[in-house]
């Protein structure tokens, strides 16, 4: 590295996880099973009503979107301290299986509960997907190749999630809903195939002990995790928060934490390490990402309602006006590596969430009711600015660790994201239909406003609604900006401490 990471550690030989030969086979089985996790984290959305209207269930139908999204993040913890165990292959391997099979399940559901139950299923699947992804992308490249990895990645998991809804829709109309989860085999038999035909990791030097593996604490995360993010997810929705539910699952939530700690504490190999939390650069990227979780809900949400309520757009133009950031996120991540050669991980990081928090400031004081080219352009500056935040930040903490470690670390961050955003939508949705009801009169809220855009444009004092909701969370976006801002200027160490491995 540059001068703006010099306290390099000495690191023991690490080879390739697979040879030159071979590398570029393996990149595209992993871009091919980031596609398929980022492709069904949106492509059942513009699906739901032929869903519903063949299998019923619309009382429930939030949780073929939850359920998926709960499986998902509470095994990143799990996926991670397996893939540091046995491998990333057999991991990645077991995962792709598990997708697919649930896939294959969905499509032949009967009943909304059945859909549910098998959404579930692809989810403990597509843990091990995005986890796995990012950490065999840090073996396979050394430290100085990596951005163009990351890269990569970040432009499929961009381009396929603006494409799920539009493709979801496609296949639903045209098609048969069925075919949203048909679509994933072809795809993932492909890159099951390209892992088991092309990775081969090296063979690590054995302690002489048979692995031993945390169920308890595998299990005590899963419960935990589970019951607080459906405390979350469903809170202000399906129950009051206030409501008997809800204080009963966030006080089971709370028992579990101290049950997760206690067994983690006497555990040999524990799932959730406590040098996670002991190493300030760790520390601070988990609590960075978090907040970045919590910030992008803000455009991802909230945006397409200001651009269809606001602006007046349809619903294609409206995507538009969120997708522009897919484009700038992309390419500055990859250009980051100009940047941390020479300021060091920390600074780039610190400069990309500063600017990303003016841009987050700026959006309240947009003219209403404005032209499209306008959030357009803050979204285009605002993916330039978090691309040089995220990667970084990823690269960096991978960077830290050898290779016994780097699975447990990178689920760590994704995990921390991927909670930071189901906080987020709770929050950001209750700050939202707070400003909503107080400026309607304590009638409507948000997705009401959602629902009713397709009878026709909103009354004009609606559309003033909207805006100041919408401003309200971009202010609330700003805030975990600075949060993550601060916690790297006070938390992280001025010069990540890199390993060096051959070919960095």
């Amino acid at each position: 590295m540059g001068q703006g990471d010099t306290g390099i550690r000495a690191a023991a030989t690490e080879q390739p996880a697979a040879s030159r030969s071979r590398r570029g086979a393996v990149v595209a089985a992993l871009m091919l099973s980031m596609a398929l996790a980022a492709l069904d984290s949106t492509i059942v959305s513009t699906a739901v009503p032929q869903i519903v209207g063949d299998l019923g269930g619309f009382s429930v139908f939030s949780w073929l979107f939850s359920g998926y999204l709960l499986a998902v993040t509470v095994t990143l913890p799990v996926y991670g301290k397996l893939s540091d165990t046995f491998g990333r292959k057999p991991v990645l391997v077991a995962g792709a299986a598990v997708f697919l099979l649930g896939s294959l399940l969905c499509a032949t559901a009967w009943n909304m509960a059945a859909l549910i139950a098998f959404r579930i299923v692809q989810g403990l699947g597509g843990g091990a997907l995005q986890g796995t992804v990012q950490t065999l992308a840090a073996d396979l490249y050394p430290l100085k190749e990596r951005p163009k990895i990351q890269a990569k990645l970040s432009t499929v998991w961009a381009a396929s999630a603006i494409a799920g809804p539009s493709l979801g829709g496609v296949l639903a109309a045209y098609a048969d809903w069925r075919w949203i989860f048909l679509i994933n085999l072809p795809i993932g038999a492909l890159a099951l195939w390209l892992i088991v035909r092309h990775l081969h990791e090296p063979v690590r030097e054995s302690s002489g002990r048979r692995p031993r593996i945390d169920w308890a604490g595998a299990l005590a995360v899963f419960a935990c995790g589970g019951v607080l993010l459906t405390a979350l997810v469903q809170g202000g929705v399906a129950w009051d928060w206030l409501s008997a539910p809800s204080l009963a699952l966030f006080g089971t939530g709370l028992a579990l934490i101290g049950a997760v700690v206690v067994i983690e504490r006497r555990a040999a190999e524990p799932i959730i390490p406590g040098w996670v939390w002991r190493r300030r650069t760790i520390a601070a990227v988990n609590l960075a990402l978090g907040a970045l979780g919590l910030l992008m809900v803000a455009p991802t949400v909230f945006l397409p309602t200001y651009a269809q309520a606001v602006l007046g757009l349809a619903p294609v133009a409206a995507g538009f006006v969120l997708s522009v950031w897919t484009l700038s996120w992309p390419v500055s991540a990859a250009l980051s590596q100009h940047v941390y050669g020479r300021i060091g991980f920390r600074n780039t990081a610190m400069l990309g969430i500063g600017t990303a928090t003016l841009i987050l400031l700026a959006f309240p004081f947009l003219p209403y009711p404005g032209e499209p080219w306008q959030p357009a352009l803050l979204m285009l500056l605002l993916g330039g600015a978090l691309g040089l935040f995220q990667l970084p930040l990823i690269i960096g903490v991978q960077s830290t660790v050898g290779w016994e470690e780097r699975g447990t670390t990178t689920a760590s961050v994704l995990f921390c994201r991927q909670t930071g955003q189901t906080i987020g939508a709770t929050l950001f949705g209750a700050i939202a239909n707070g400003v909503l009801a107080a400026r309607l009169g304590g009638a409507g809220d948000l997705d009401a406003v959602t629902r009713a855009l397709g009878s026709g444009a909103p009354a004009e004092h609606v559309r003033h609604a909207v805006a100041d909701a919408v401003h309200a969370v971009y202010l609330g976006a700003a805030g975990a900006a600075a949060l993550a801002f601060l916690v790297l200027l006070f938390v992280a160490p001025r010069r990540f401490p890199v390993l060096r491995n051959p070919g960095d």
